[in-house]
């Protein structure tokens, strides 16, 4: 998903502190790390515009490789692991291009807005591993796909924002229509409808996309008319343009106490987004306003894929499907009350054994 233009805020880190303090810009990062002598297990990521500290996919899937990377014993740099930051859609094939030149064997595109960069390079460098994340790229043996059933996730979060909600409404904010962003809609709308039909409550659902998965500013307006209409629980799917969630959600909650029944919530999306959630409430007491994000597995998938890849078994020309098993998908712990949490937990479980069925795309 995708970037917001305050750089403070993408400075602050998660594991990747290490990783992009190395300073990241459109193109190659050929020097950050020695010598590696496994060429065959080298692996290449390629951003989408949002760059690979947008606290989401690129982020997650570059934490993926450095965990794969650790695990093989490799360096930052040629023949080990290495990201490619793209600005604009005009990047994609350059970099690719560069990540071929510089011999990285497998190569990952984050993000469906790579799968044409992906496949055509794929087509022209038939001995090299290709990945596109996020979409399906059928009959080319040496690409791989890798999907999520964020719907699930998504599920869980609505039982959670309709069990935390004071107010009864609560909001879902997307960046563009599409499958992708379909699987979260859908699945955050089926949650908050079946938990308020097992608690006997009406709750509305207020639904609104931004058009862009980089205009946070946009995001910030709709945020404040949601929260205007009495949302007191908002879930965006929107990539970086869903800081201007968090920005109007600290807006409200720096002029209330901590405590405050008032309070409003952000669910993040795609990475742990609570660093993203942090504020000082009216009373001086820090705070966050991140109940909990939705994490989308990237960096299970980059891991998984280029693990199979260094001992030989990349899987060309299959779609992977990562989900609730293996924590593929899931929620973070965050500030989700106690009772809440197990409540979550139990249509995770129902979700598993096939009691629950989430829908991919939402009803009309």
């Amino acid at each position: 998903m995708k970037k917001f233009k305050f750089k403070q805020v993408l400075a602050t880190g998660t594991v990747l502190a290490a990783g992009i303090a190395l300073t990241a810009c459109s193109g190659a990062k050929q020097n950050g790390g020695g010598s590696n002598k496994k060429s065959s297990a080298s692996v290449a990521l390629i951003t989408d515009i949002a760059g690979v500290d947008d606290h989401s996919f690129n982020q997650s899937g570059w934490e993926g490789m450095v965990a794969y990377g650790k695990s093989q014993g490799l360096k930052r740099g040629t023949n080990g692991y290495q990201y490619f930051e793209s600005s604009s859609a005009s990047d994609f094939t350059p970099n690719i291009n560069q990540a071929v030149a510089a011999g990285y064997k497998t190569i990952f595109g984050v993000g469906y807005s790579l799968k044409g960069a992906i496949a055509s390079a794929a087509k022209k460098h038939t001995d090299k591993n290709f990945v596109i994340i996020d979409d399906v790229i059928k009959g080319q043996k040496n690409v791989a796909s890798a999907n999520f059933k964020s719907q699930d996730a998504s599920y869980m979060a609505g039982v959670v924002a309709a069990r935390t909600t004071k107010t009864n409404v609560v909001g879902f904010i997307g960046g563009v229509h599409g499958d992708i962003v379909d699987l979260f809609d859908a699945g955050f709308a089926k949650g908050v409808q079946d938990t308020a039909k097992k608690m006997g409550k009406k709750i509305t659902i207020l639904n609104q996309y931004v058009g862009s998965f980089t205009a946070a500013d946009k995001e910030k307006s709709i945020a404040k008319a949601m929260f205007a209409k009495k949302a007191d629980v908002i879930f965006h799917a929107s990539g970086s343009a869903g800081q201007g969630l968090f920005s109007e959600a600290k807006s409200v909650n720096e002029e209330l106490p901590a405590n405050s029944s008032k309070k409003v919530w952000v669910i993040g999306v795609d990475s742990d987004q609570s660093s993203l959630g942090k504020y000082k409430s009216k009373d001086g007491k820090k705070s966050n306003l991140c109940l909990t994000s939705v994490m989308t597995g990237v960096n299970v998938a980059v891991k998984d894929i280029a693990t199979k890849a260094a001992k030989g078994k990349f899987p060309g020309g299959k779609q992977l499907v990562y989900g609730l098993k293996h924590n593929g998908v899931y929620l973070t712990r965050g500030y989700v009350a106690d009772s809440v949490w197990e409540q979550a937990q139990t249509a995770r479980s129902q979700i598993l054994a096939g009691k629950i069925s989430v829908p991919s795309h939402p009803s009309k």
